[in-house]
C-alpha cells in the first residue's frame, strides 16, 4: 500500500513522486490545518525581532485610533458650531495643503538628519496641535477659526514627518521580513479607519468634546517614548543638507526608476478613475433610501483591508510583485465597477470589501518594492513624494467622480471610473515592461 501522495513503487520523497500535499507533510488533519493557517496569518516575526520596531508599532497604532476618533470628533464639533456642510468641508483643506508641499520636504529633511529626531518633532507637533482643540473645547463659547488652526498643525507636522516615519522600516527590519513589517503597519492604519469612526460615534454620546480632543493629545506620549528609545537613524553620514536641488533630484530619480515611476502610476490612475467615496451619501441617499447607511459604505473598503493585512501571509512569496500590483489595482476597478450596478445593500458592501482587498495587496506591495529599490540616501524622499501622490490621487479622483455624476448619473460615473481603471492599469502594464518584469527575489535593489 502507499503512502499518501506517493507513487505505487516509489518511496515518499523520490523524485517521480507527486509533493504530498500540507495535510500529508503534517502527519493529520488538525496539524494541516495549523499548517495552512500559518501559510496565510499575519507574520509577526517583524514584531518578535526587532524590539525598536514593536515599540514603535503598538505606539503608532495606538496613536492612530486617537487620532481617527478626533477627526471624527472635529467634523462633528464644526459641523455643530457652523450647520455648515462647507465648512466641514473646509477642514479638508487644512490636510490636502500640507501633504501636497510638505510632504516633499520632509522627504528631503529625512535624508539630510536623523530620521528619529524629524519624527520626535512630528508628534510633538501633532500632540499640540491636539492639546489646541482641547484647549477650544473647554471653553463656554468654542470658536470655529482655533478648529482650522489646530487641524492645519497637526496636518502640517504629520506631513513633515511622515519621510522619516515611513523610510524608517528598512532601518529597523531585515530586507526578507519587509512584507511582513507593511502588513503589519497596515494593521494599525486599517484598524484604526474601521475601529476609530465607530469609536468616536460611542465616545460622542458619552463624554464631552474637550476629553476625547484630550485623550488624542495623550496617546502621543506612547509614540513619543517610542521614538525616543530608538537608536540614531540616518542615510548616510554627512548628508547635504536639504534644499530646493535635493527636493528636485528626489523627483528626477523617481523618473530614472521605471519600476517606481510605473508603480506610482498604477495607483494614480487607480484613484483617479475609480474612486467614488464623494459619491457613497448620494448613493445611500438615493440607491438605499437610508442617508445612515453612508458610513457602512465609507467602512467597507477598510474592512477589506485589514482582512488582507491579517491573512497576508501568502503575499510572502510573490515573487512577480510589479504584476500583481497591477492587478489588484485592476480588481479595484472591477469591483467598483461592479458596484455600480448593485442594489443590494449586503452586495454593495461586499463589492467595496472586494475593492479595498485589492487596493490594500497592491499598497503592501508596492511599499516592499519601493523600500527594496530606492537607494537609502534617497528613500526620505522617495517615501515623501509617495505619500504626496496617495494623498492628492484620491482627492482628484472624488472631484472628478462628483463632476461627471453631476453631468451624468451616479451609475455612469462610478461605472465609467471602474472601466478606465482596469483599462488604464492594462496600458500602464504595456507602457512600463519593467515594471510587468519585476521580481522580487532578484531584483534586491537597482
Amino acid at each position: 500500500m502507499t503512502g499518501l501522495g506517493d507513487s505505487p513503487g516509489e518511496p515518499p520523497g523520490s523524485p517521480g513522486a507527486p509533493s504530498p500535499g500540507p495535510l500529508a507533510r503534517t502527519g493529520g488533519s488538525a496539524a494541516g490545518w495549523r499548517y495552512v493557517a500559518s501559510r496565510f496569518a499575519l507574520d509577526v516575526t517583524p514584531l518578535r525581532r526587532s524590539v525598536a520596531f514593536r515599540r514603535l508599532w503598538f505606539a503608532q497604532g495606538v496613536s492612530f485610533i486617537g487620532t481617527e476618533i478626533a477627526e471624527v470628533a472635529l467634523a462633528y464639533q464644526m459641523y455643530k458650531l457652523t450647520g455648515s456642510t462647507l465648512a466641514v468641508g473646509l477642514i479638508f483643506l487644512t490636510h490636502l495643503v500640507p501633504l501636497l508641499t510638505l510632504t516633499v520636504i520632509g522627504g528631503a529633511l529625512a535624508d539630510a538628519f536623523d530620521r528619529r529626531r524629524v519624527m520626535f518633532v512630528q508628534q510633538i507637533g501633532m500632540a499640540a496641535g491636539s492639546l489646541g482643540l482641547a484647549a477650544n473645547a473647554a471653553v463656554d463659547h468654542p470658536r470655529v477659526w482655533p478648529l482650522y488652526l489646530a487641524q492645519l498643525v497637526i496636518s502640517s507636522s504629520f506631513s513633515l514627518g511622515v519621510g522619516a516615519q515611513r523610510s524608517m522600516t528598512p532601518q529597523l527590519v531585515e530586507e526578507e521580513y519587509f512584507i511582513a513589517a507593511s502588513a503589519l503597519n497596515s494593521v494599525t492604519s486599517q484598524f484604526g479607519a474601521v475601529g476609530g469612526p465607530a469609536l468616536a460615534g460611542v465616545l460622542i454620546k458619552l463624554l464631552d468634546l474637550k476629553w476625547i480632543y484630550l485623550a488624542d493629545s495623550l496617546s502621543y506620549a506612547g509614540a513619543i517614548a517610542a521614538v525616543a528609545l530608538l537608536p540614531r537613524l540616518v542615510a548616510i553620514e554627512d548628508a547635504d543638507r536639504p534644499s530646493w536641488s535635493s527636493i528636485v533630484a528626489g523627483f528626477r530619480y523617481v523618473r530614472r526608476q521605471p519600476v517606481i515611476l510605473g508603480f506610482f502610476l498604477v495607483d494614480t490612475n487607480a484613484m483617479i478613475f475609480g474612486m467614488p467615496s464623494a459619491l457613497f451619501p448620494a448613493v445611500a441617499a438615493h440607491r438605499f433610501g437610508d442617508p445612515a447607511l453612508v458610513g457602512y459604505l465609507y467602512m467597507a473598503p477598510a474592512a477589506g483591508a485589514l482582512i488582507v493585512s491579517l491573512l497576508s501571509g501568502p503575499l510572502r512569496h510573490i515573487r512577480r510583485q510589479g504584476v500583481g500590483v497591477v492587478l489588484a489595482a485592476s480588481l479595484w476597478g472591477l469591483a467598483i465597477g461592479a458596484f455600480g450596478f448593485a442594489q443590494q445593500f449586503w452586495l454593495a458592501l461586499l463589492l467595496l470589501g472586494l475593492a479595498g482587498f485589492g487596493d490594500q495587496i497592491s499598497a503592501i506591495l508596492r511599499s516592499v518594492m519601493l523600500y527594496r529599490i530606492t537607494r537609502k540616501e534617497m528613500l526620505g524622499r522617495v517615501s515623501g513624494i509617495e505619500f504626496m501622490q496617495v494623498a492628492a490621487a484620491p482627492s482628484i479622483g472624488n472631484l472628478e467622480a462628483g463632476a461627471l455624476a453631476s453631468a451624468t448619473s451616479l451609475r455612469f460615473s462610478i461605472v465609467s471610473g471602474g472601466v478606465a481603471c482596469v483599462a488604464g492599469c492594462l496600458l500602464l502594464a504595456l507602457a512600463f515592461p519593467a515594471l510587468v518584469r519585476y521580481d522580487g527575489k532578484l531584483n534586491a535593489e537597482t
